[in-house]
C-alpha cells in the first residue's frame, strides 16, 4: 500500500514538473465602437459612418507557448489571427478564412538569442511599434504608420511592409543596451516544361534592426529590402510604369516586378510627465525593368503621449512628407518627374476603466497636395469605442 502511494506521488510530481516546463497562453484584443470618415479627391467628397471595429487596435486572437528544453534552451511558438467582431463572417466579409497576422515556431538560448521560422513582423514594423505615439492605430493622420485598412481608408498609402511570410528571423539577447534582429524571406519557384516556356518566380526579402535602450531613452534603426520578379523565358512579365502614375499611390505603381527598400529611424524618451517620440521613414520602389522608373515616399513625425490623470491618457502627433515619382513614361509637362507633399496630424485619448479595458476617442486628418500628374486629396477619420485585452 505504501509502495502504491509512493508510486502515485512520484507520478504526480513528475506530471507537475512536466507541466511547469511548458505553457500555452491564449490572448487577444477586441476593439469595437463607432467610426466615421470623410475623403476628398478632386471635386468629390465622401462621408461614411459605421458601427465598426479596430479603430485603436486591430482585433485579434492569439496562442503562444514555450517549453523548457533544459540547459537554458526553450522552444516557443505563436499563432495569431485577425478578428472582425462586427461582421457576420468570422474573418470579415472580404476575407476567406482567418487572416494570418503571425504564425511561427522557434528556439531560444539564454545568453545568446533566438531563431524562428514562419510569418513574422519585419524589423521596420517592430521598430515603429516602439516609437509611434499613436501605437499604430487605424485612424488617419499618422504619416509613418499610414492607414491601409479600416474605416474610410480609401487613401491607401503603404508606408512600409508589415510582415513577411516564409521568413527566418534571428534576434540576439540584449548586450550593453543593444539588441539586433534580422529577417530573411524566400519564396522562389522555377517551372521548366518542355512544351512551354520556362517560368521563374523570384520573391526574396531581408531586413535588419538595431534597438538601443539606455535608462529612459529608446532608439531604433531598421531597414528592409525585398524583390518581386516574374520571368517567362528571357522576358520579364512585369508591367511598365503607368503613363499617368500618381505619385501619391505607393502601392505597387511600378507593376509586379519591383524592388522595395525601406529605411527607418525612430526614438522615444520618457520625461516622466510625458513621453516624446521622433520618427523618420523613407521607402523607395524601383522597377526591375527600368532603374530610372521609381517612386519614393519619405516622411517625418513628432509625437507626445502622457497620462493627464491616473485614468486619462492622451497623445498627439504631427508630421509631413513627400512622394516623388520618376519615369520617361510620365507626361512631358512633368519633366519626367512628379512630386507631391503631404501633411498629417492626430489626437487621441484613452479612459482606463482597468488595466485591460479602456474607452477611447481618436481623430486624425491628412492632406496631399496637387502635382502635374495627380490632383490634391485628403481624408479625416475618427473613432470612439471600447477596447478589451485578454
Amino acid at each position: 500500500m505504501k509502495k502504491s502511494l509512493l508510486a502515485v506521488a512520484a507520478i504526480g510530481a513528475f506530471a507537475s514538473a512536466a507541466q511547469a516546463q511548458s505553457s500555452v497562453t491564449v490572448y487577444g484584443i477586441l476593439d469595437v465602437g463607432f467610426s466615421g470618415a470623410t475623403t476628398r479627391a478632386s471635386q468629390t467628397k465622401s462621408n461614411t459612418t459605421a458601427l465598426a471595429s479596430s479603430s485603436e487596435t486591430s482585433s485579434r486572437l492569439g496562442f503562444k507557448g514555450t517549453e523548457d528544453l533544459g540547459g537554458g534552451m526553450n522552444a516557443f511558438f505563436t499563432a495569431e489571427f485577425q478578428l472582425y467582431p462586427t461582421d457576420a463572417s468570422l474573418s470579415g466579409d472580404t476575407n476567406n478564412g482567418l487572416f494570418n497576422r503571425q504564425s511561427f515556431v522557434g528556439l531560444s538560448k539564454k545568453g545568446i538569442g533566438q531563431a524562428a521560422i514562419g510569418t513574422q513582423y519585419t524589423p521596420v514594423h517592430t521598430a515603429v511599434s516602439r516609437t509611434d505615439a499613436g501605437q499604430q492605430n487605424n485612424i488617419h493622420g499618422d504619416v509613418i504608420y499610414s492607414v491601409s485598412s479600416g474605416t474610410g481608408a480609401t487613401q491607401t498609402t503603404t508606408a512600409y511592409t508589415t510582415r513577411f511570410n516564409n521568413a527566418l528571423t534571428l534576434q540576439t539577447d540584449r548586450f550593453a543596451g543593444f539588441q539586433v534582429n534580422g529577417i530573411y524571406s524566400n519564396k522562389n519557384s522555377n517551372q521548366n516544361n518542355p512544351a512551354t516556356t520556362q517560368t521563374v518566380s523570384n520573391n526574396t526579402a531581408l531586413g535588419l534592426g538595431i534597438n538601443y535602450v539606455w535608462q529612459k531613452l529608446n532608439v531604433d534603426l531598421a531597414m528592409t529590402s525585398s524583390k518581386q520578379e516574374s520571368i517567362t523565358g528571357t522576358t520579364n512579365t512585369a508591367a511598365a510604369l503607368p503613363a499617368a502614375a500618381a505619385a501619391a499611390t505607393s502601392v505597387n505603381v511600378l507593376g509586379t516586378s519591383i524592388g522595395i527598400l525601406t529605411n527607418y529611424a525612430g526614438a522615444s524618451y520618457d520625461f516622466g510627465i510625458l513621453k516624446a517620440y521622433a520618427q523618420y521613414i523613407n521607402t523607395k520602389y524601383t522597377s526591375n525593368l527600368d532603374s530610372n522608373s521609381y517612386m519614393t515616399r519619405s516622411a517625418q513625425q513628432l509625437g507626445v503621449r502622457s497620462f493627464v490623470t491616473p485614468k486619462v491618457e492622451a497623445w498627439a502627433s504631427i508630421g509631413n512628407g513627400s512622394f516623388t515619382a520618376g519615369s520617361t513614361a510620365l507626361p512631358a509637362t512633368s519633366g519626367s518627374r512628379a512630386t507631391q507633399d503631404f501633411t498629417g496630424y492626430q489626437l487621441g485619448s484613452n479612459y482606463w476603466l482597468s488595466k485591460r479595458t479602456n474607452l477611447y476617442a481618436i481623430f486624425g486628418s491628412q492632406q496631399v497636395s496637387s502635382s502635374s500628374v495627380a490632383a490634391s486629396e485628403g481624408a479625416s477619420s475618427y473613432g470612439v469605442g471600447m477596447r478589451h485585452t485578454f
